[in-house]
């Protein structure tokens, strides 16, 4: 064996079992959210707001917003901020979409313009905060895009009930976002297997 292959092959090893024992070690946050004072616990997004000392590169492949039967599908998105969202039409009509703000920074506002059945148009978030969806043809239409920090976040069920997958290791906050409810954080600490967290929430 040469000199370079003596060297190389055991570097390889090692990150290879250092890639295997990181994700053996990480573990999944799961829990509930109630939600005191409106109409459904459904479609909360709860995400851990920082990783201490890791950044994320957004993801290649492009998340999806739709819009059928009127309606933009899903309700709401969450997405790490840097991802490419392509806003597709199913419905034999014109659609539009807008939003008035990002986070309720009206400099943000951006019309994406019209446009028919079957086409679809990227756009790249790269601010994070909430991204309220709009239709100038159908004002009745509306949805959420939440651009979050970390690639650790979930949505609620219809009862409430949430899981983030593959957490590594360590002290971190929970936070909620959601459409009738005031924000609120929890820590958790995360170790192998699952660590619970139930949340509540207020409008």
């Amino acid at each position: 064996m040469s000199n370079l292959k003596k060297i190389v092959f055991p570097a390889a090893v090692l990150l290879v079992l250092g890639l295997i024992a990181s994700s053996a070690w990480a573990g999944d946050v799961k829990g509930k959210v109630t939600a005191q004072g409106v109409r459904s616990p459904e479609n909360i997004a709860v995400y851990i707001d920082a990783i201490p000392g890791k950044t994320f590169p957004p993801p290649a492949q492009h998340a999806v917003m739709d819009q059928h039967h009127m309606a933009y599908v899903p309700h709401v998105l969450v997405i790490l901020k840097g991802t490419t969202v392509d806003f597709t039409n199913e419905d034999p009509f014109g659609h539009n979409v807008y939003w008035p703000a990002i986070n309720r920074n009206r400099k943000l506002a951006h019309n994406m313009g019209t446009w028919p059945q079957g086409i679809s148009k990227p756009f790249t978030f790269d601010v994070l905060g909430v991204v309220p969806l709009l239709c100038n043809v159908h004002p009745e239409m509306s949805g959420y895009i939440i651009v979050v920090p970390t690639p650790y976040f979930a949505l609620t069920d219809k009862e409430g009930n949430y899981t983030i997958k593959d957490v590594p290791p360590g002290k971190y906050t929970l936070t909620t976002w959601s459409e009738e409810a005031k924000p609120t954080t929890q820590a958790v600490t995360v170790s192998a297997g699952i660590a619970n967290a139930n949340l509540t929430v207020k409008r």
